[in-house]
């Protein structure tokens, strides 16, 4: 158990925008931060992160609260370990009692496999580093490769010994169970056997981008033996090979602070360009380069600039990625290295200056190094040319934005000499064939959506959105203006001398939460929504109990889905800023201007609408009764009360 003490110290340091920026590139809009949403495929931010606040809104998926809850939403990490990573950026001590093995025993699956992997990547680095064995044969290894105490620590790198269950053995030996070592990969299970997948390999952990480690690749030393040169973990609960990057964790502020990222190929390619000095680089791990993996650099930075060996198979792979790159809206240039060079071994002969400098000189834009690659081969072939410049094209044709398909449009006419006409008819018969594709497969889901969404009565959808905008209307203001002090005008109800009821305006001062309250204690009105009914138990008792009530206080109290929704509310108008409404001269009335008619207009809403609901009652029930005089009365002496509110919310509008 974490203390409270510790958590708490946790709060009060942790700064979202910070937290956030690890993982999402951040850029001012007013008093808040935007950036694209981290949790869905998106070209335009729809991601608002408030300081002030110090809570953070997805308006593209719904999600949304304070640091912890975004950890738990895209790490997946539980309460703790949320805790624990914020409380070792912050250099925080950690105050918790040792894990028991009741509590291991109750730790879920997923984090099950967590701590074994934690447990998998010591155990390696520690026998690297301690062992005879580990560093005759593994730390030898490193060392051969240029690679310095300080990088082998940095990286975790470490080694498995070359025997059937070294690492198996000594993970059941210390409590972790055979079920995980298996669902994790770290071992094979064959019947009554269990052995080491990695044994005999140097060990690479690969990290997620807050430094969970979720695999491992493993390097061969023996040449002599029939196995593949590097073996990776399976695809498990945690790992998914195409959604990662090597390297991200240790890469990520620098990719946001230099606006580029480095893409290579090899676990070493980035260890050692890294040694170097230059830090923003990643690889795919050996794998071909996926959508989700481009979509981890396009939070921190639009520009990649891809590095392959000089040799043929090395450019052919940087022209796979190439169309992937451009698909997402990016900036892609692409560096060969000299024949017979990779990253690794270029970097160890060179300085971080001379690195750069021939980057600079050698990285081309894409379409400049896919011309002159595919030029070489077609040369003197009129046919192979035709292929090479609609191969371009289609290149082209990937970019979202038209401006810049112009622009390439035009330097591919100049590259291959041919005219821009015949380019812009391509590009257009190749955008028509793609939107027609879209366009079908669009339809082919709405056409089953239609198939499984049974018919509802339209009036019954719309009863119950008003009640929950309404309800919704009123713990924003709580919320927001919870704790301020307004004039508010109330209508009293008097009787006249001839018997008629009419309206008496009368000025009263009240703190906002109070208002609210008591309006709804007059009329006996609940929240239908339980959602709503509980946050506003919570907020109305905290604002009684709390004067220096902060948001960003009261949301760490709360559950996850409290703490969305909060976050939902709370930035709901944040997200005129993300559409920058007021540069086409359409400007969002602001709240704070007239909160007191905010508040009234909203309780006078609520009250009215309750009140045509019961009249919708009431008049059913005549239908059902044979003595409907008693209910015929009611129904009118509502809807003189009903024509009263209507008059009070038209004087509330017009203020």
């Amino acid at each position: 158990m974490i203390s409270k003490e510790t958590i708490d110290k946790v709060f009060e340091t942790a700064r979202v925008e910070e937290v956030i920026g690890d993982f999402v590139n951040l850029k001012k809009s007013g008093s808040n931060f935007k950036g694209l949403s981290p949790f869905s495929d998106e070209r335009t931010p729809s991601f608002m992160v408030s300081p002030v606040k110090q809570i953070w809104k997805d308006f593209s998926t719904g999600k949304g609260g304070s640091a912890v809850s975004f950890l738990m939403e895209h790490e997946h990490f539980s309460y703790p370990e949320a805790i624990k990573y914020l409380a070792k950026k912050y250099n925080i001590e950690v105050e918790e009692t040792e894990r028991t093995d009741e509590q291991k025993e109750a730790a879920n699956e997923r984090e099950s496999m967590y701590l074994v992997s934690e447990y998998a990547r010591d155990y390696y680095h520690k026998t690297l580093l301690n062992s005879e064995i580990g560093k005759a044969i593994g730390l030898s290894y490193f060392k051969e490769r240029g690679f310095t105490d300080e990088t082998i620590k940095k990286f975790e790198l470490g080694y498995n010994p070359d025997q059937w269950d070294a690492f198996t053995s000594e993970a059941i030996r210390k409590g972790y169970k055979l079920d995980y070592l298996e669902k994790t990969g770290l071992s094979i299970v064959k019947e009554e056997k269990q052995f080491d997948r990695f044994k005999g390999r140097v060990m690479f952990p690969i990290h997620s981008m807050s430094g969970r480690v979720l695999g491992f690749g493993g390097r061969i030393l023996d040449s002599s033996k029939k196995a593949a040169k590097y073996l990776n973990s399976p695809e498990s609960e945690i790992y998914h090979k195409s959604k990662v990057l090597y390297g991200i964790y240790y890469a990520k502020q620098m990719i946001a602070k230099e606006d580029n990222c480095y893409l290579v190929e090899g676990y070493t390619d980035v260890i050692q360009m890294y040694q170097t000095g230059i830090e923003n680089v990643v690889s795919s791990s050996g794998t071909a380069l996926t959508p989700e993996q481009i979509r981890l650099i396009n939070r921190l930075t639009k520009n990649i600039t891809v590095l392959f060996d000089g040799d043929a198979a090395g450019q052919r792979a940087a022209l796979r990625g190439i169309d992937l790159i451009l698909e997402q809206g990016m900036n892609v240039k692409v560096c060969s290295f000299p024949e017979g060079e990779d990253p690794d071994s270029f970097s160890r002969k060179h300085s971080k200056e001379e690195i750069l400098t021939y980057f600079n000189e050698n990285a081309k834009d894409f379409i400049q190094y896919k011309a002159n690659l595919l030029v070489e081969e077609a040369a003197g072939d009129p046919v192979k040319k035709a292929a090479t410049v609609r191969d371009m094209v289609e290149s082209i044709s990937k970019i979202p934005d038209a401006i810049k398909q112009e622009i390439y449009v035009q330097e591919c006419a100049r590259i291959m000499e041919v005219s821009e006409n015949v380019l812009y008819n391509t590009l257009a018969q190749i955008l028509n064939k793609n939107k027609k594709e879209a366009l079908k497969q669009e339809r082919s889901k709405v056409q089953e959506s239609m198939a499984v969404v049974p018919d509802e009565m339209p009036d019954q959808a719309q009863k119950v959105n008003v009640l929950y905008e309404l309800e919704r209307k009123l713990i924003e203001a709580l919320l927001l203006y919870g704790k301020v002090e307004e004039d508010f005008e109330d209508l009293i109800l008097k009787e006249n001398e001839d018997g008629s009821l009419e309206l008496e305006p009368v000025v009263q001062k009240s703190r906002v939460f109070e208002k609210i309250y008591l309006d709804l204690q007059d009329d006996e009105i609940e929240f239908t929504n339980d959602l709503f009914k509980a946050l506003y138990s919570k907020i109305v008792e905290r604002l009684h109990n709390d004067p220096e009530f902060k948001i960003q206080n009261f949301i760490n109290e709360l559950a996850p889905e409290e703490a969305s929704e909060i976050s939902n509310i709370v930035l709901n108008d944040e997200k005129y800023e993300l559409h920058r409404w007021d540069t086409r001269e359409v400007y969002v009335r602001k709240k704070e201007t007239s909160i007191a008619q905010f508040v009234s207009e909203t309780v006078l809403s609520l009250r009215k609408y309750l009140i045509t609901q019961k009249i919708k009652d009431l008049m059913e029930q005549t239908l059902d009764s044979n003595d409907n005089q008693d209910v015929i009365r009611d129904i009118l002496d509502y809807q003189s009360l009903n024509t009263l509110l209507g008059n009070k919310l038209g004087r509330v509008l017009s203020v």
